[in-house]
């Protein structure tokens, strides 16, 4: 499941924003011990745990967007749409905080 967050930051700028919106999906769903680790400038591998079973991905920052790819099984279906909803959300507030140069 590929999930893409369109911005228009700068790289550095949209990792920032990446981290930040991780961070604060992590302290509002803290029992989902969502995980994120940077690769390199533009991946990190990703993680939850949802009811003992570990779901793992990627996010990806590029130009203009950021992803999101999760490999859920299908009874985790809607969890995934879950995380993706309050990831979605997260990422745009601080997209636009970015843009009124709150980070």
């Amino acid at each position: 499941m590929k999930h893409t967050i369109d911005h228009d930051l700068d790289l550095a700028t949209a990792k920032k924003v990446t981290d930040r919106a991780f961070a604060e999906y992590g302290s509002r769903y803290p029992a989902y011990e969502p995980t994120l680790t940077w690769i390199d400038d533009r991946r990190a591998d990703v993680s939850f745990n949802a009811k003992g079973v570990h779901l793992g991905g990627t996010m990806n920052i590029a130009e203009k967007s950021i992803s999101l790819d999760l490999d859920v099984p299908f009874l985790f279906r809607p969890f995934q749409k879950k995380a993706v909803e309050v990831i979605d959300r997260e990422v745009k507030v601080w997209i636009e905080k970015a843009r009124n140069g709150q980070i």
